[in-house]
């Protein structure tokens, strides 16, 4: 009698690359999905950035009410994509100078709220919470130009 060949244990690794791609791919698929929602997050900020930089240009301009300033802001939005946000609110008020000069300043505030749209989907398979939004807010404050004076020298 010829003694059977014994079978190694540790010997064969046939199939072992599928389970390494089943234990990775969901982490690589997250890191993808975080990757295009905050780059999302990022233009939706930056637009909202430039909306308020946009109606504090226009604010400081004499002979421009508040509501031309929302109306601005509102269409800058609406080109970058953005819509449904919140009316901008616009504040004049002075502010002294570390010289002791006071000035007059105005302040827009824009906010939007914004969704992750990949992420949020994701946590609630796992169990987690889907954020309702994230609030986008730009400030942007700058000195009003004064009226021309009538009768120059």
């Amino acid at each position: 009698m010829t003694p059977r060949p014994r079978r190694r244990l540790g010997g064969r690794d046939e199939g072992s690359e599928l389970i390494e791609l089943a234990i990775v791919l969901p982490l690589l698929l997250l890191v993808f999905a975080a990757i295009i929602d905050f780059g999302f997050l990022f233009q939706r900020y930056e637009a909202v950035t430039n909306a308020a930089r946009e109606g504090a240009r226009l604010a400081v301009l004499p002979g421009y009410q508040p509501s031309d300033v929302q109306a601005r802001v509102v269409n800058y939005l609406a080109a970058s994509g953005l819509t449904g946000a919140p009316a901008p609110t616009v504040a004049y008020s002075n502010q002294t100078l570390p010289s002791g000069a006071s000035i007059s300043v105005v302040t827009v505030t824009v906010t939007y709220p914004a969704n992750l749209a990949y992420l949020g989907p994701i946590a609630s398979l796992v169990g987690g919470t889907q954020p309702g939004s994230i609030m986008l807010r730009a400030v942007s404050v700058m000195r009003t130009e004064a009226a021309a004076a009538a009768g120059g020298s």
